[in-house]
């Protein structure tokens, strides 16, 4: 009995000690890998890299938030207190232009629905980050009406930074698809066009600029403007037979989109295009490239790029991920790259 009893004792010792370990080689992780990925930056091993995102969040079972802890929080003002990661935006004709350096930016943690702006947010990941960011990320939920989000800009604005809107053709927040009320068919179709147009009209009577995108990681199944959900990898029911109809779906789409707000005078819109760095489902109908909507229409290229969200995911640094999502971005089109969102758990 007293040999059973001891043996139960060392084996919950070991259990114990190896679940602190666990935690802290995780902790070790976010710090290596924050440190690694401003590394990777600043030595302009990415030349195409133009601007940076941090997604500013905890959700979930995720800790990606800056100050996950004061390990991580140390390595991310080390990173970003590099001279090469610049505060001031550079504009020509309206639109948002590369400067010598890498904009700073990050979604500022707007609520678990990403619409919940406040200067007080923005305001309290500057401080955290003791560095000043060029725009504020934020999502545009369509819901049952699309909208221009005035207020929401206009807090951005006035607190003195871009405003960055996300247009989410969502009935609500719940991930993943399909959605039957914004498929891209619906759109193509006119469906929306005067909301659309008021969109555009609104956006247009700003007087300074805004960066826009649609369908945010597009390649990714998780959203309902996913291909998957929009015609897959048919070729048969929609436009050109050699394409796949999901991916061709959305790329009309996003010109429709484009199109409507250059007709009503939005020309103060820096339009990206925005791409996670692995798709899913991974079927080459669903690489990112497919959803492109044009050199004409599109001003940036934007990756996400995270390390594991979870504890039990798969370690990947960020030179890892970088390495096979960059060449694709930089063959798809000339264009400056953003990194739109990265980040990493503890």
């Amino acid at each position: 009995m007293y040999n059973f009893s001891t043996k139960l004792i060392y084996f919950l010792i070991l259990i114990v000690s190896f679940s602190s370990c666990k935690k802290a080689k995780l902790k070790r992780h976010k710090k290596k890998w924050i440190k690694g990925a401003f590394e990777d930056l600043s030595s302009n091993k990415y030349p195409k890299v133009k601007a940076i995102a941090w997604w500013n969040e905890n959700f979930d079972k995720t800790v990606l938030r800056i100050d996950g802890s004061k390990k991580s929080l140390k390595a991310y003002r080390k990173g970003v207190a590099d001279e090469i990661f610049i505060t001031t935006p550079v504009f020509e004709n309206q639109k948002l232009i590369p400067s010598s350096g890498i904009y700073h930016a990050a979604y500022p943690d707007f609520g678990g629905t990403e619409d919940e702006v406040t200067a007080d947010r923005i305001s309290d990941f500057e401080n955290l980050a003791q560095k000043d960011i060029v725009w504020a990320y934020f999502s545009n939920n369509w819901y049952n009406s699309i909208q221009f989000p005035s207020s929401e800009v206009a807090i951005i604005h006035n607190a003195g930074k871009i405003p960055f809107v996300r247009m989410m053709p969502r009935t609500d927040f719940d991930e993943g698809g399909p959605d039957e009320n914004y498929t891209m068919q619906n759109i193509l179709d006119g469906n929306f066009d005067t909301e659309l147009t008021d969109w555009a009209i609104e956006a247009s009577a700003l007087g300074y600029p805004i960066l826009v995108e649609f369908g945010t990681e597009v390649n990714g199944d998780w959203f309902p403007w996913n291909g998957e959900f929009n015609g897959g990898a048919t070729k048969t029911n929609y436009g050109d037979p050699n394409l796949a109809d999901g991916p061709e779906r959305f790329r009309d789409t996003y010109r429709h989109i484009i199109d409507i707000c250059n007709a009503n005078g939005a020309d103060n819109i820096t339009w990206f295009f925005h791409a996670n760095a692995s798709g899913s489902p991974e079927e080459d109908w669903n690489n990112f490239e497919n959803y492109y909507p044009g050199d004409s229409y599109i001003d940036w290229l934007g990756l996400s790029v995270y390390g594991p969200q979870e504890a039990d995911e798969d370690y990947q640094s960020f030179s890892e991920i970088m390495d096979d999502a960059y060449p694709k971005m930089v063959n798809l089109a000339n264009k400056p790259i953003a990194i739109l969102e990265f980040a990493i758990t503890e």
